[in-house]
């Protein structure tokens, strides 16, 4: 049993999905912080007050349901979307950049071109 999990361990299907987690975690953080201490301050909150509604989460109807918190949740996870899309596509064009461009297929050069047109000439 332990080798038969040392073996599952070992793959690197287990080591990939693990260091993706770590990473996937890591890179929630970031994009946490840049949405609430960046972009929430620098643009949420500014047309938030301009539409007058401040607090968003403490909206309710009479029935008690509280849905400017649902509200709240929605835009946040817009907001947290676009800018994991944005990220990414900063990543893949930086990704394209740095790939070389595949070499173009060589061809017969000049001189051998010449030599089977005197070839077929001949006969």
């Amino acid at each position: 049993m332990i080798s038969e999990f040392k073996d599952f361990i070992a793959k690197g299907n287990a080591m990939d999905l693990a260091v993706g987690v770590i990473i996937g975690g890591a890179f929630g953080a970031i994009v946490s912080s840049l949405v609430s201490d960046v972009i929430t301050p620098a643009l949420l909150n500014p047309a938030l007050k301009a539409a007058q509604v401040e607090d968003l989460a403490g909206l309710k109807t009479d029935g008690g349901i509280l849905y400017g918190k649902f509200l709240a949740a929605v835009i946040s996870f817009l907001v947290i979307a676009f800018v994991i899309f944005l990220m990414v596509k900063a990543i893949n064009s930086m990704k394209k950049k740095e790939e070389p461009a595949p070499a173009a297929p060589a061809g017969p050069t000049q001189e051998q071109l010449l030599a089977e047109i005197r070839d077929l000439l001949k006969k």
